[in-house]
């Protein structure tokens, strides 16, 4: 009787030193370590990949954002600011009729075939829209020079960056809109164009976020 109370106190205490360590090993130094190494050697992306603009954070450089106008009476959709570069469009992402007490950020996709009869509208209007927005005095853009990722959404939803391609039809509107000239506002543009990654990988591109922070300071120096 009494071997078998000791061999059970001997295996449960045991056990707990089992826990003890494993918890410390898992609970503490684990992540402790993790955290560091992110923190040293990769402290930006650890952080959420933050944007700071006048010494705040105003956005991450892997969230797209909206620049659009302050909501008119009686308008559900609100009409693109034009004095900033605009990202992709964001059809996919709906909105929060769950939980209305937060603000969130949704993510989406369309999941819409090629030949649905609603994605072909978006796409047709977007394009128009493309057309409309930045075609300026002495500058037209026409159909053909609008590119894909102007009038399609990611499968996200919340894509940060456009293809130069589209930058470059904006430039011109951008220039208009903020009294600035059109050499001025492209090279902006291509100084924050970023090419593929390792030389190879994915397409070139520009964030519109770290773009527009530039445009921003660019027009007040102005």
């Amino acid at each position: 009787m009494n071997n078998s109370v000791t061999n059970t106190a001997r295996l449960l205490w045991a056990g707990l030193r089992a826990l003890l360590v494993l918890t410390v090993l898992t609970g503490v130094i684990y992540p402790l370590a993790v955290t560091g190494v992110a923190q040293g050697l990769f402290g930006g992306k650890a952080n959420g990949s933050e944007i700071k603009a006048d010494g705040k954070v105003v956005g991450s450089s892997l969230i797209g954002q909206s620049y659009n106008l302050p909501l008119k009476k009686g308008q559900e959709t609100p009409e693109p600011d034009l004095k900033w570069f605009q990202g992709r469009p964001a059809n996919g992402l709906g909105t929060n009729s769950v939980n209305t007490q937060y603000k969130l950020i949704l993510s989406g996709a369309t999941n819409r075939s090629g030949d649905n009869a609603d994605l072909i509208k978006w796409v047709k209007d977007a394009k128009a829209a493309v057309v409309k927005d930045n075609s300026v005095n002495g500058y037209t853009v026409k159909p053909s020079d609008v590119p894909a990722d102007a009038v399609t959404s990611s499968g996200s939803g919340l894509d940060p960056d456009i293809s130069p391609d589209y930058a470059d039809i904006q430039v011109h509107r951008i220039a208009e809109k903020n009294g600035l000239s059109v050499a001025q506002v492209q090279k902006l543009v291509d100084e924050h164009t970023d090419g593929r990654s390792l030389g190879f990988i994915g397409e070139p591109r520009v964030n519109v976020l770290e773009l527009n922070i530039a445009l921003k300071e660019l027009v007040a120096k102005s």
